[in-house]
């Protein structure tokens, strides 16, 4: 589990083509207090360390997660959004994330507000029902919180700290952003269903 505060901004410096995909990925972690077998979600997607060095570490990411993600837009040098597991007692400053990405959604809007910027996504129509005007989701991980919505398209800000901590500084209309709803929102769905 995660909270979507990301912790990290790493680097994507080797891509291998294996029976699934292996990726490094440099970090600022201490890589001392990260175990083989850990969890830390890669621009939202909870993969698991297959491999450490001094200031790296390797996922192994089956063909199934690429199929869901934005992973088969990662390049070499790319900067993705870094947060390692909860642990019993950590502030729970976001929202409870899982790191399995529902989807991904389209950045199809950006404009500047005050000192944040605007964001607008194009969901798709499977998940824009769990999306809810003060609702959170996870946009490449990063916890946020709903402005509004529209159909499918729903809007967020990003603040100065946010751009900055995270790889929303670079964002651009276009990009292609891995999506998990929240899991009350979908819960809720679900027993609406049953009734």
């Amino acid at each position: 589990m995660f909270t979507g505060i990301i912790t990290d901004q790493g680097r994507i410096v080797e891509l291998e083509q294996r029976g699934d995909l292996r990726a490094r990925i440099a970090t600022s972690y201490d890589t001392n207090s990260i175990d083989i077998g850990a969890s830390i979600a890669c621009d939202g997607v909870c993969l698991t360390v297959v491999a450490l060095g001094d200031d790296w570490f390797d996922m192994e990411i089956s063909a199934e997660t690429v199929s869901k993600t934005n992973l088969a837009d990662w390049t070499v040098d790319r900067v993705i959004n870094l947060e390692r597991a909860l642990k019993v007692g950590d502030e729970l400053g976001g929202h409870i994330v899982s790191g399995h990405v529902d989807g991904v959604a389209k950045l199809v809007d950006m404009r500047v507000e005050g000192d944040s910027t605007r964001l607008t996504f194009d969901a798709p129509r499977e998940l824009a029902r769990f999306i809810a005007p003060k609702g959170s989701v996870a946009l490449n991980g990063t916890s946020l919180t709903v402005n509004e919505v529209d159909d499918t398209r729903f809007g967020i800000n990003i603040i100065p700290h946010t751009q900055k901590v995270t790889t929303w500084g670079n964002a651009k209309v276009g990009d292609t952003i891995n999506l998990e709803i929240d899991t009350l929102a979908r819960y809720v769905a679900r027993l609406g269903e049953m009734s």
